[in-house]
């Protein structure tokens, strides 16, 4: 039998490995490295970049045409001034963010994936009328579906469910999953009616702007949370294919968030959210990785293109 989760939750999923260090001094999977004790700076300095190796992804956990545009910003490490945006109220949340979320939190879903003991789980959004949803495709790993499409079922005969924001729950098609970009396309019902979010035009995020991480983390759906945009174009190891460019945020990111949207003050979706560094194994401390929309968007459309 088969439960929900529904509150606290494991990390789990892929790594996010610093650049600097080498992919052979990499911890084992889900075993945070100690830093190492005396030796002085330089061993202080590894001890640093051994803990920040560790991941906990968001996991206990398409799109439409667009062309690829990399996150190479050649003004990269000048802080963009953000326009100042409306006040808040007593809380200090600014209003645009307010209407931000609640213009996000309709096309939101949380994704469910049977392992077979138990559910995996995750956040994904919807992209079209069409009702397809981009996702993390390490939150399908989680169950064990490796390269199977077209179907809602897993590898392991267990299906993949979609609860929306208004807690039904649907069977969810795989359309097509991309391992070296961490990006799955799911699919459900027409009659879903979830509200396709707007996705930002390429170029158009800036570093200090305001952002909202939304999704499910450890399992507690429709959670938002506040940042700003850290860096573009952060050179991070996500997903299977290497090294490749992310926005890094604040924004709070944990386990459940993966595949969830980052979206601006508009409402616009600038990444999807996938991984967090932590610092022996603590929990988010404010380094977020989102893969920027437009190859999330490129990869998706593929996707559909080939599976319908």
């Amino acid at each position: 039998m088969t439960t929900s989760p529904t509150g606290l939750g494991e990390p789990r999923g892929p790594w996010f490995v610093s650049p600097e260090l080498n992919p052979a001094d990499r911890p084992g999977y889900g075993v945070p490295e100690a830093a190492p004790r005396g030796g002085g700076a330089g061993a202080w300095r590894r001890g640093l970049l051994a803990a920040l190796a560790v991941v906990a992804l968001s996991t206990a956990s398409g799109g439409l045409a667009g062309g690829y545009v990399a996150s190479r910003d050649p003004a990269q490490g000048k802080v963009a001034a953000s326009p100042p945006s409306s006040p808040g109220g007593a809380s200090g949340v600014p209003a645009d963010l307010v209407n931000a979320a609640a213009q996000a939190l309709p096309g939101v879903v949380s994704v469910q994936v049977g392992t077979g003991s138990g559910m995996a789980g995750g956040s994904g959004f919807a992209v079209d009328d069409g009702q397809h949803i981009i996702t993390n495709d390490h939150i399908l790993d989680a169950g064990g579906s490796g390269g199977v499409t077209g179907s809602a079922a897993g590898g392991n005969g267990t299906g993949v469910t979609v609860v929306g924001p208004d807690g039904r729950r649907l069977p969810a098609q795989v359309v097509g999953r991309d391992p070296g970009s961490d990006i799955a396309v799911l699919r459900v019902s027409r009659s879903a009616g979830l509200r396709p979010l707007p996705l930002a035009q390429p170029k158009s995020t800036r570093v200090g702007e305001p952002v909202l991480a939304v999704g499910s983390p450890l399992g507690l759906s429709g959670t938002v949370t506040a940042g700003i945009v850290s860096a573009l174009d952060r050179q991070v190891r996500l997903g299977h294919a290497g090294r490749q460019s992310a926005v890094q945020t604040d924004a709070s990111i944990n386990p459940g968030n993966s595949g969830g949207p980052l979206v601006n003050a508009r409402g616009e979706v600038i990444g999807v959210n996938t991984a967090i560094a932590t610092l022996e194994g603590s929990g988010s401390i404010g380094i977020g990785f989102a893969i920027p929309i437009q190859r999330a968007e490129q990869v998706a459309d593929r996707l559909i293109r080939r599976g319908g």
